[in-house]
């Protein structure tokens, strides 16, 4: 035989369920003359067939066809009321949640002022309360379908994310300047979503935004830009990068193998290093220039020749002409060491 429920009450220990259903699966039995008891902070729902048929508030309450009267419509009572009928009690709990947590369960992709398309996630906390507990009632446990406290918290963020994203796409700004209006976002989205949330008879009482961050790739992206900003010359970073490379690939080749390879790589460094002062060194002097070598002209040909030469590497004739002095231009005999009129060594 189905039980019949003589007393009907819910002591919520934990203070943090939002709506409990007695009896938890199924419909229970209940009768006229039954007892309701409903603690403050408490509204109780009776709900039959989809709809709800009264609300109680706290106090001790006697079932009968008065205070619900539309059961006198629903039951027949052949034997003084003793007759059970079939319904669920919804026991709300009215009081305010706080800290309540929202969050998007996946990035949101926004387009952005400055980086073009970023992916984000957004975090905060709310606070609500039932205000009205047969509408709640009718719409979360009769439209909805659900009455667990994680699936009415489920559904809520869902609605808040939503309105967050829908303000987001609204406000076309960068990522760089969410910080600054993170209070403007909350009461944002606490006017969008107060309607809604009133539909079903909540009301939202408060709504933060705690933190609006981009995803590890997109970070990733905002480094490698801000890196970029702080080098400034691009060029001359690369070419930086590029000499440091080198000059660390020459010291760890000589760290790698013996004592002699050791020497031989830190010889290598150095030489290099000193290659690269002197093509600096010589790059930022480009006035000094090699002096031309001296030569001895061929009396046949007129080929400027080695001075060192004895043929002339145009004809083949051999020179025995003049030296010619690379400072001055005098003419010298072949063999003369210095210049006869300025004294500069012939080679």
């Amino acid at each position: 035989m189905a039980r019949i429920f003589d007393v009907i009450e819910y002591l919520d220990p934990s203070g943090r369920e939002i709506v409990h259903r007695i009896p938890e699966r199924g419909s229970g039995d209940f009768r006229l003359g039954s007892q309701l008891i409903v603690r403050e902070s408490q509204a109780a729902v009776f709900f039959r067939d989809g709809k709800a048929l009264d609300t109680f508030g706290p106090g001790r309450h006697t079932i009968s066809t008065n205070n619900i009267p539309l059961l006198t419509g629903l039951l027949s009572i052949p034997f003084g009321g003793e007759t059970p009928f079939k319904a669920e009690v919804y026991f709300v709990n009215m009081q305010e949640f706080i800290d309540q947590k929202w969050g998007t369960p996946e990035p949101i992709a926004l387009r952005d002022q400055e980086l073009g398309l970023v992916r984000l996630r957004a975090f905060g906390t709310y606070s609500m309360q039932v205000g009205d507990a047969q509408l709640f009632v009718n719409k979360i446990v009769g439209t909805q379908g659900i009455y667990e406290t994680t699936q009415i918290t489920g559904f809520l963020r869902r609605m808040i994310t939503s309105k967050l994203v829908d303000l987001l796409g609204e406000t076309q700004t960068s990522l760089f300047d969410l910080p600054r209006l993170y209070e403007e976002l909350g009461a944002g989205v606490k006017a969008k979503g107060q309607e809604d949330f009133a539909s079903m008879g909540i009301t939202l009482k408060v709504l933060y935004v705690g933190a609006i961050s981009p995803t590890e790739e997109t970070a990733k992206a905002i480094d490698e830009r801000a890196a970029m900003g702080a080098i400034g010359d691009m060029q001359a970073y690369l070419q930086f990068k590029a000499a440091r490379a080198m000059g660390d690939a020459a010291t760890a080749g000589g760290e790698a193998g013996t004592l002699a390879g050791a020497g031989v790589g830190l010889g290598a460094g150095v030489g290099m290093g000193a290659a690269m002062a002197g093509a600096i060194s010589q790059a930022m002097q480009p006035g000094q220039q090699q002096a031309p070598a001296a030569t001895i002209v061929c009396p046949k040909c007129g080929t400027a020749n080695p001075a060192e030469a004895k043929f002339c590497n145009s004809c083949g004739t051999k020179l025995t002409g003049t030296v010619k002095c690379p400072k001055c231009g005098t003419e010298n005999p072949a063999g003369a060491k210095f210049c006869s009129n300025c004294g500069a060594e012939l080679g």
